[in-house]
């Protein structure tokens, strides 16, 4: 229960802190934003984050992490999450998921993306628009003290409009001086979710993953990370990190570049 345990309030320098780390990662994804194009192989792009980062004296979170091979996550077509940067090369027509997450002075900013490249199909701009509201509708729908269920609860709605499935085994989370800790953010309302609130204080990630077709998963058996859609169809993501304020939510994690709320595919 999140309710009551004090240590996952920050105070205002430690927000403070989080708000710095987020700015990076905002700004490492802007950055990288205009390589996310045809033409170029997803390991390149890998390679731009971590010198990137390492340059301006940060550390890439993936890198090693519970032994995760790169410094980013780029999951392309059907792979949900945790795709493995390799010499994949991205080409018209692709969804492109791009995960990134900073250490800062041992704060952590994390959020993703999904690029269109190209021209795609009217499924792939519809998967990747689903994704982006979904992640504003949770947003808007919280409010210090609310429960958790709250940002399943307006996600699976606006997916079930679609006809489109909601990604369970993989959530949202709180996020800190540590990479993954409570609360647990589950994007499809749940009994545990409906007893957990979000205090004032509390930091945490919203990132649904939105399929085409069913919600099931399905885990590489060889590299013990690329998780895809169980069907082969499409999955799209969006993610910031968001700080429960006393006033509401605050978004950590905008870009200057990206898109903002409200836009269209």
């Amino acid at each position: 229960m999140l309710h009551g345990r004090r240590h996952l309030q920050l105070v205002d320098s430690e927000r403070d802190a989080m708000r710095v780390a987020c700015q990076f990662n905002s700004e490492l994804m802007d950055y990288i934003r205009p390589f996310v194009k045809a033409g170029t192989k997803t390991i390149e792009l890998d390679r731009l984050v971590h010198a990137y980062t390492m340059d301006h004296g940060h550390t890439p979170a993936c890198l090693n992490y519970q032994g995760y091979p790169k410094s980013c996550c780029i999951s392309v077509n059907e792979v949900i999450c945790h795709g493995i940067p390799d010499n994949y090369e991205l080409k018209d027509g692709d969804i492109v998921n791009v995960d990134l997450t900073s250490i800062v002075e041992g704060w952590h900013g994390d959020q993703s993306e999904t690029f269109l490249i190209g021209e795609v199909s009217p499924e792939a701009k519809q998967v990747t628009q689903c994704a982006f509201d979904c992640l504003y509708l949770a947003i808007d729908a919280i409010y210090p003290d609310c429960r958790v269920s709250e940002i399943g609860r307006v996600i699976v709605e606006e997916a079930k409009k679609y006809q489109f499935g909601v990604v369970e085994e993989f959530v949202g989370h709180g996020l800190g001086r540590r990479f993954h800790q409570d609360p647990s953010i589950p994007h499809v309302p749940t009994r545990a979710a409906h007893s957990v609130r979000l205090m004032p204080g509390v930091c945490f990630t919203i990132e649904p993953m939105i399929n085409v077709g069913g919600a099931a998963t399905q885990l590489d058996p060889n590299d013990g990370w690329t998780v895809r859609t169980r069907d082969r169809s499409l999955s799209a993501q969006f993610e910031h990190t968001i700080l429960m304020t006393e006033n509401g939510p605050e978004i950590l994690s905008l870009t200057k570049d990206g898109p903002q709320k409200g836009h269209k595919f």
